[in-house]
């Protein structure tokens, strides 16, 4: 396998792409793109916004993505989706397919992220636990199909060791701590490793140079950004997740299996 350097580093996505749950000094995130690019000594361009959905991946942040020729790319996207009324897991492959088939025409080496079992890091109704389960199951059926038709990588969060221990997620349990987005940046780079990619700096799981939250810094969060968040996305979510917990007491979702994709070599 001839090695070769990633130059160029992207990153596409959603709040987790980001950097949320990650914060340094000053109100900025860091995150996985900063610590993946650093451990590579590449170039980073990172597209993500928050609340990014797998149509704004194909739609916003792929064309600027072209433009910088990656020779690798992250993509971690579809949580928004499992959230919301219109959630279209046929729309999702095609729009995540489209990308991904672009990206890796361009010659980038890209990587996905499947998902965990959230109800495993924060506590839910059992009803609501299920309908959400099922619905990332199906995302995980996206994100497969993705990794057999194009040829990606992925890491797993559900089998990534720690990737349940609370250390590894922020405050809100939704976003990585900077634990979490190393422990994150540190399995896309094995992953790089072993399609050729050189690795100069490793990315170190001690953390140091961000902003360990204090309690009063939970506090705050959960006024100036939790609670206005969960309003935002009650008045979509809510009165769906009403209805997605009764149907599912009454003909639950189908809960997926789990294949293990092949990994290719680019």
């Amino acid at each position: 396998m001839t090695a070769w350097m990633a130059r160029n580093l992207v990153v596409l996505g959603d709040s987790t792409a980001v950097g949320l749950g990650d914060p340094l000094p000053g109100g900025t995130w860091r995150g996985v793109g900063p610590l993946l690019a650093d451990a590579l000594g590449a170039r980073l361009t990172n597209l993500s916004f928050t609340g990014a959905r797998v149509a704004c991946v194909r739609k916003t942040q792929l064309p600027a993505a072209l433009r910088v020729r990656p020779d690798a790319a992250v993509v971690i996207v579809g949580m928004n989706d499992t959230l919301r009324s219109d959630f279209d897991p046929d729309g999702m492959r095609a729009d995540l397919g489209a990308a991904v088939g672009e990206l890796r025409a361009a010659g980038a080496v890209v990587l996905l992220v499947r998902y965990h079992d959230h109800g495993r890091v924060f506590r839910l109704p059992k009803a609501l636990h299920r309908a959400l389960r099922a619905r990332i199951d199906r995302l995980n059926a996206v994100i497969d199909a993705a990794v057999a038709d194009r040829g990606c990588g992925y890491v797993d969060l559900d089998r990534m060791p720690g990737a349940y221990e609370v250390s590894s997620w922020s405050v809100d349990r939704l976003h990585p701590s900077e634990l979490g987005h190393r422990m994150l940046a540190a399995e896309f780079s094995v992953l790089l490793a072993a399609r050729g990619c050189v690795v100069p700096r490793p990315v170190s799981l001690e953390c140091s140079g961000g902003l360990a939250p204090t309690p009063a810094q939970h506090v705050a969060w959960l006024v100036l950004k939790g609670i206005p968040w969960v309003w935002r996305r009650g008045r979509d979510l809510v009165p769906y997740a009403l209805a997605v917990m009764l149907r599912s007491l009454l003909t639950p979702e189908p809960v997926l299996d789990h294949p293990e994709p092949a990994l290719e070599h680019p």
